[in-house]
């Protein structure tokens, strides 16, 4: 069979990259093209777009690059027509794929919905859109499984794919062959809008640290997003820091520390299924902040918070996360038993709260025998 799957950032390129693992295993003779990144393209395939080029946070941001998306929009469209998949997967990335979604449904395409848009979270009248042109929806999260089913959609769900990711990684220490550091990692996000809100908070953090006795010896570690690089980080860091940024160590720089600083996202739920104990922190530009605060309608914005019903991670946002702020959050982890203890005791229950293993191969498995009965 062909599929034609589309991603527009890191997360849902690694999300659709064990996808697409799955569907090699279920339909080895599959044919797959795609928009997304460097994990899918280890799948194999046919790459149309990179998401370094697609990926786009932010009301405002969004307005700044409109004919770029306008004309991936109708690119993509073309390229459906041409290639006449028998199954389009949608992962993630509302604001483009619930266009495609629409368009495909009216051109007689199976539509596939893998990572549910967070339309939970606001702009709740998409879901109309998914009742409409969307032949299965899958969900990730336990606690989405109800909102949908009271919105007239009958989600799927088979378990939490980065559970099964984090729990088939090694990972390999930083240092070869001499004791490791004490560390603390930070992620500033994978787009330029959220790099532009927290470097600069990571680098004053930096001088904070070095003034406390306590604390003065943690080594900072920025793990860099893979559709960035070296140069986007560097003009941030003054002269003289000693922040280091890492590439494609992201996990073992996250299983080496002892804290971590993180942009909320799949990274706070990467950091979390690994264990290590995080200070969530998240911005926007002011504008965009002002319209998210009238439309947003969760409770937290962190998913091991959303997944739990409960604040165990602190969440410091916009005018919150100051450098101070996520200094005194930092200094609670690495100092107080009490916090740490905590943290860890309610990532083991996150863990048990994602049930079954195994679900990259089952949605796979649920895709492939679902385009045979419709």
């Amino acid at each position: 069979m062909k599929y034609y799957i589309i991603a527009g950032e890191a997360s849902g390129d690694l999300h659709a990259s064990d996808l697409m693992r799955g569907l090699h295993a279920v339909d080895p003779a599959c044919e797959i093209r795609f928009w997304g990144g460097d994990a899918m393209a280890a799948e194999g395939g046919t790459l149309v777009r990179h998401y370094r080029d697609t990926a786009v946070m932010g009301i405002v941001e969004i307005l700044g690059k409109a004919p770029r998306i306008l004309r991936n929009l109708a690119f993509c469209k073309k390229d459906l027509l041409a290639w006449k998949p028998d199954a389009v997967i949608l992962v993630d990335y509302p604001g483009f794929n619930l266009k495609i979604a629409r368009f495909a449904h009216r051109h007689g395409l199976k539509v596939f919905y893998y990572i549910a848009p967070k339309v939970w979270a606001h702009k709740a009248w998409r879901v109309k859109n998914l009742r409409r042109d969307v032949d299965a929806l899958y969900c990730i999260f336990p606690f989405e499984l109800e909102w949908f089913r009271k919105h007239g959609v009958e989600p799927r769900y088979f378990g939490n794919p980065l559970s099964d990711r984090i729990a088939r990684t090694q990972f390999r220490p930083l240092e070869e062959g001499s004791a490791p550091q004490r560390r603390i990692a930070l992620l500033a996000g994978s787009r330029q809008a959220e790099l532009r809100f927290l470097m600069p908070r990571f680098a004053a953090l930096e001088k904070l640290l070095a003034a406390d006795p306590q604390l003065s010896e943690y080594k900072l570690t920025v793990a860099g997003a893979p559709s960035l690089g070296p140069d986007d980080y560097r003009g941030y860091l003054p002269e003289g820091s000693k922040i280091e940024v890492l590439f494609g160590r992201t996990y073992d720089i996250l299983a080496a520390s002892q804290a971590a600083v993180i942009s909320s996202g799949t990274a706070s739920l990467e950091a979390a299924l690994i264990g290590t104990p995080q200070v969530v922190c998240y911005g926007f530009n002011q504008l965009t902040w002002l319209i998210a605060r009238l439309t947003v309608k969760v409770p937290y914005v962190s998913l091991a918070n959303l997944t739990l019903g409960r604040p165990l991670l602190p969440e410091l946002l916009q005018s919150q996360a100051s450098p101070e702020a996520i200094f005194r959050e930092l200094k609670s982890i690495l100092t107080d038993p009490g916090t740490r203890s905590r943290m860890q005791a309610g990532y083991t229950e996150l863990r048990r709260t994602f049930g079954q293993s195994g679900s990259s191969e089952h949605t796979a498995k649920d895709i492939y025998e679902t385009i045979a009965r419709i």
